[in-house]
């Protein structure tokens, strides 16, 4: 895969089939499809693999028992590597329609397709508490997988009791002495698997019905405050890390008033990944396609691919 950025802005001089906005699952999915029909195209992207990459285990994807999700991207990338598909590094910052559609970067490059396909996936949720800000990367963390080992031999706290939540639990509670596990609602919401697992872990602790009202520390995180929902009592948690894991939003904020969203703001799509803008395609977690899985998103990539595609054959590219 070519990384290398091109400094003199080359790649806006080429009207490519197919440029394809994200790099995980989805993105490269669309990719090898796109190269397979002959197509020129282009990823865009800075983070390869997306959300899969941050996963400690990955037990459902077909052909795998049992992979990282770091190894797992690793598979992906050397498959679309054999292809030579070309990669631009950098976030898309605006898309703009036309007989030729141009998809802006935020460092201002400027690339030209005959059509689009969103496969941006989706960013971490915050939660939007005093202090999350100032100790963003001090002690506030969106990433298990990547930031764990940091804290190793320390006290954590996991925000969110879903699968995500569990899974992030049951890979500190390997390093970490003590794991709090803190979900707002009445009981945790994970696969029947994960919440078997952690009842076997005594160093998890969950703590339900309970939300974390602030981050405090000094020049690193020292603790976090919690309320208790029912009795609207606080009490404080002295934890050298807390890990978010209360789900992602859509990353589409470059196709805002472009595409047609839903109230979640995800990219609204028919069955063959089509927005209502002819030429603009959408596949994986940022589209209101249910179930956010990495197999899902990777056949989603594929029809994506095949509907631009048919768009280009149809328009006399």
């Amino acid at each position: 895969m070519d990384a290398a950025m091109n400094p003199e802005n080359e790649s806006s001089k080429e009207v490519y089939d197919a440029i394809i906005i994200g790099c995980g699952p989805a993105g490269m999915t669309a990719a090898i499809y796109a190269v397979r029909k002959n197509m020129s195209a282009i990823v865009l992207g800075d983070e390869l693999g997306g959300q899969a990459a941050y996963s400690s285990e990955v037990e459902n994807y077909l052909g795998y028992t049992h992979i990282s999700g770091a190894e797992l991207v690793e598979k992906f990338e050397a498959h679309v590597t054999s292809f030579g598909i070309k990669r631009e590094y950098g976030r898309a910052a605006s898309i703009k329609t036309g007989q030729v559609f141009r998809v802006t970067l935020e460092d201002g490059a400027i690339i030209s397709g005959k059509s689009v396909i969103i496969a941006s996936g989706r960013k971490p949720r915050r939660m939007g508490v005093p202090g999350e800000d100032d100790y963003a990367g001090r002690g506030v963390m969106f990433c298990a997988t990547c930031d764990g080992p940091m804290f190793a031999g320390m006290d954590v706290a996991v925000v969110g009791g879903g699968n995500s939540g569990l899974m992030a639990a049951i890979q500190l509670q390997k390093i970490c002495p003590k794991v709090y596990l803190i979900e707002i609602g009445p009981a945790l919401r994970a696969d029947e698997v994960y919440l078997e697992k952690i009842k076997k872990m005594p160093n998890i602790e969950p703590i339900v019905n309970a939300s974390v009202e602030r981050v405090f520390g000094e020049k690193m995180l020292k603790g976090i405050e919690i309320e208790d929902k029912a009795t609207r009592v606080a009490s404080e948690l002295s934890v050298s890390g807390v890990f978010v894991e209360i789900g992602s939003t859509p990353a589409v904020d470059f196709a805002r008033g472009v595409v047609p969203m839903n109230e979640l703001g995800e990219i609204i799509v028919d069955c063959a990944c089509r927005t209502d803008v002819p030429g603009i395609f959408a596949a994986g977690d940022v589209t209101t396609v249910p179930e956010k899985q990495i197999i899902v998103a990777a056949g989603e990539g594929a029809k994506a691919a095949l509907s631009a595609y048919r768009y280009v054959i149809r328009s006399g590219g």
